[in-house]
């Protein structure tokens, strides 16, 4: 009897195999994270009894990889989105740190401007008396002085010309000065004094701060005098005796005389 052998023909992956083979894709994909939570509807086993032995027959069809795409999708959504987020975190904050740096710069220009008008108000000095001119010099000599010269320089003015103190400084004396009649003496930012008599009247009192064009006064011919006119005096203390150049004074601090 003759035996028959069929050649020629390949048979089919038997079932298990092909099973085997999917499972093997579903654990790769959930040993990576793609797949770790998908409904189990949507993996279903191709025969509920059939084991391999190490897994569950597992068969995936494309509502699944449509799930996986979209799972993929939102993530990389995700993460644009964060991206976008992070972006835009830091783009404000370039924005703060240039409107902060803007605010430091116009508050350091602010300071810079009020510390030069400071120092322009503290070293701004004017003539005591506006539109006058000097009618006795200093250390003129004569009898009229106790000192036998004159110790500051007189400057013409009729009764009641307001009177001015000469830059910015604090009021030490304001009142009755002897020859000098009523007076006021100022001791300037400097550390000298100047000093104001034969006035009328006084509009100041000790330990006022004045600035450079303040009034102080009207001129007058109180004390010893032969008329109205202002007596001005530049001294190195209040003192009587401690007087320096006051056209020299004046001049260096700007005042053209």
């Amino acid at each position: 009897m003759a035996f028959i052998c069929a050649t020629g023909k390949h048979r089919r992956p038997s079932r298990m195999k092909r099973t085997t083979a999917q499972a093997a894709g579903i654990a790769a994909l959930t040993t990576t994270g793609v797949i770790g939570s998908l409904a189990a509807p949507a993996l279903a086993a191709e025969t509920t009894a059939e084991q391999t032995g190490l897994l569950p027959v597992l068969a995936v069809d494309n509502p699944v990889a449509q799930q996986i795409d979209s799972v993929a999708e939102e993530i990389d959504a995700q993460a644009e989105a964060q991206k976008e987020a992070a972006e835009r975190k830091a783009a404000e904050e370039a924005a703060r740190q240039k409107a902060a740096e803007a605010a430091k710069k116009a508050r350091e220009a602010r300071e810079r401007a009020a510390r030069e008008a400071e120092r322009k108000r503290l070293n701004t000095f004017v003539a005591p008396i506006a539109h006058s001119y000097v009618s006795t010099g200093y250390r003129t000599g004569g009898s009229l002085w106790s000192s036998g010269s004159h110790t500051g320089i007189d400057f013409h003015a009729a009764s009641g010309t307001p009177v001015h103190a000469v830059g910015y400084g604090t009021v030490v004396e304001a009142g009755w000065g002897g020859a000098y009649g009523n007076q006021v003496v100022i001791r300037m930012n400097d550390g000298t004094y100047t000093q104001y008599g034969h006035l009328s009247s006084i509009a100041v009192s000790v330990g006022q701060p004045v600035e450079a064009g303040r009034q102080i006064g009207l001129s007058g011919a109180t004390g010893n005098v032969t008329g109205p006119h202002l007596h001005f005096e530049a001294r190195t203390s209040p003192e009587y005796g401690s007087d320096i150049d006051p056209v020299a004074y004046l001049r260096l601090h700007g005042v053209s005389l």
